[in-house]
């Protein structure tokens, strides 16, 4: 298989002996950044976007290994090697760009957040103090303060920061709600503090799990709540494991409710949820990394409805807001808990006697110290679409769904997990026609699930789409198909289904 470096046209080329240098000089990188410039343009924003071209180039890790010389050398690449690289990695890379990439909880590549993240790079930032990061620390206030007001806190006040990612975000509720009740735990630590247990769906993202264990909690005081047939926190359930706690001498303190599950999309009922932790006196967050988006939109945030009783909340504008990866955020109502929970105040950064007004430095707060400003894509793309065309997109996205949802549910070979799903997943088994009318033989199940892998085999080496599979308790193999893109509309519904009826068609299982 030939590698794309074999057609990349040649230019001036540049001598070995000035690529140790860390600072662009015009006239020894001018050429090679345009150029560079100019592949990524043409071949990756552009030249991958469009239909028909392939959602990803499948190689094994062999031929991955043989296509790219992946190990390091001890001398220097020309330019023209290192164009043939960025050629090569974006051929055998996925294309998450491409409108059938629909795998995940992100997808696209939104053109204004793809040039606010180029500038994010260009400027190197790293967002701390207002002295390094002037215009980002404004810029991050500003945000966090208009997404909290979304959220329904009043004036948008509170606090809030942006995280590499939203398992980090959903451990910062974690660490502040621990801080909160119990503030000796930042200097005492675990010692000092009763055997604290935590709360969640068993249908939750497994972050709240891993990084109780993380913070010293301990999965096993990470305790599962029962979800229903719709895949929601049951609430019943929850009050009870809440009272069994507490019998047990545990010490409850937080539940992590859940706005679109991973795999249902599925949205816990918050205000009953609120209540019980005010009855209970618990910290609340709610996990809206993947649903946190239909807050934009009029029609959809009753989805969310008591979000703003939340102590805290996650939310990834990466997800369905399509922002480029990474953009997540941890919102609090609490003004003061981030910052007394997690400074260290060191004194080569955060100086009280600087010339200006130190509340804008706002690094201390994070458990990071260096740390990439994330706020300009989002921001960027705030801009340009404003408010209202968050709304717009947030709206396609659902009509898609929706659209899809029906369109299956009319068509032989489909059946669908969840008759009315909330968020834009909408979960499927393909039946092929080896299995139809054998629903109830005995290894029927058992050869369901073997179809999902087989399909989608065929499906990444072909390149014609890229769709998820998993079980889900005692469900089988069934596909969760994601949409994210507002760029798609009806006929590429129509593709989905089309695309696997063709792929399934003749499988025998």
């Amino acid at each position: 298989m030939p590698a794309d470096s074999t057609i990349i046209v040649a230019g001036e080329e540049r001598r070995n002996d000035i690529l140790f240098q860390s600072l662009s000089e015009r006239s020894k990188h001018e050429d090679f950044i345009r150029r560079a410039v100019d592949l990524l343009v043409e071949r990756v924003v552009f030249g991958r976007a469009s239909r028909s071209s392939k959602v990803v180039e499948w190689a094994s890790p062999e031929a991955i290994k043989k296509a790219i010389d992946l190990k390091p050398k001890e001398g220097p690449a020309t330019h023209e090697e290192l164009l043939a690289f960025m050629a090569d990695v974006a051929r055998y890379s996925v294309n998450t760009a491409h409108p059938y990439f629909v795998n995940q909880l992100f997808s696209s590549v939104d053109p204004y957040g793809l040039v606010g993240q180029w500038l994010t790079d260009a400027l190197n930032p790293s967002v701390y103090t207002f002295e390094v990061a002037p215009v980002f620390t404004l810029m991050e206030e500003e945000v966090l303060r208009q997404m909290r007001s979304i959220v329904g806190w009043t004036d948008g006040d509170g606090d809030g920061i942006f995280c590499p990612g939203g398992s980090i975000a959903n451990g910062y509720a974690i660490s502040c709600a621990r801080y909160y009740f119990y503030p000796e735990i930042k200097s005492k630590g675990v010692y000092a503090v009763p055997k604290l247990v935590l709360f969640t769906s068993e249908l939750a993202h497994y972050s709240t799990r891993k990084m109780a264990a993380f913070m010293g909690i301990g999965n096993d005081n990470c305790i599962s709540v029962k979800a229903d047939e719709f895949g929601k926190m049951d609430v019943i359930d929850l009050e009870k494991k809440i009272n069994e706690a507490i019998e047990n001498g545990s010490t409850p303190f937080m539940v992590t409710s859940t706005s679109g599950t991973t795999v249902f999309g599925a949205f816990d009922p918050i205000v009953p949820i609120a209540n019980l932790c005010k009855k209970y006196n618990l910290w609340l967050h709610v996990d809206a990394a993947w649903g946190g988006g239909a807050l934009m939109s009029k029609k959809h945030r009753h989805l969310l409805n008591g979000i703003e009783m939340a102590d805290s909340i996650t939310w990834n504008p990466h997800k369905l807001l399509a922002a480029p990866q990474q953009c997540s955020t941890f919102l609090t109502r609490h003004k003061r808990v981030l910052e007394e929970g997690h400074s260290s105040n060191a004194k080569y950064l955060f100086q009280k006697d600087k010339f200006y007004d130190t509340s804008y430095d706002t690094g201390d707060k994070h458990i990071q110290c260096g740390r990439r400003a994330d706020v300009l894509k989002f921001w960027f793309m705030w801009k340009a679409k404003g408010t209202e065309g968050f709304e717009k997109h947030i709206d396609k996205l659902f009509d898609n769904a929706n659209y899809f949802l029906e369109h299956i549910r009319q068509r032989e070979g489909f059946r669908l997990v969840l008759q009315n799903p909330e968020c834009t997943n909408i979960m499927f088994w393909y039946v092929p026609r080896c299995l139809r009318g054998c629903e109830n033989d005995q290894d029927y199940n058992e050869r369901l699930h073997k179809v999902a892998p087989k399909i989608k085999e065929r499906m990444i080496k072909e390149g014609s789409m890229m769709v998820t599979y998993q079980p889900q308790g005692n469900l089988v193999n069934f596909f969760r198909i994601v949409f994210q893109n507002s760029a798609l509309d009806h006929k590429d519904m129509v593709y989905f289904a089309n695309e696997f009826e063709r792929l399934g068609a003749d499988i025998t299982v």
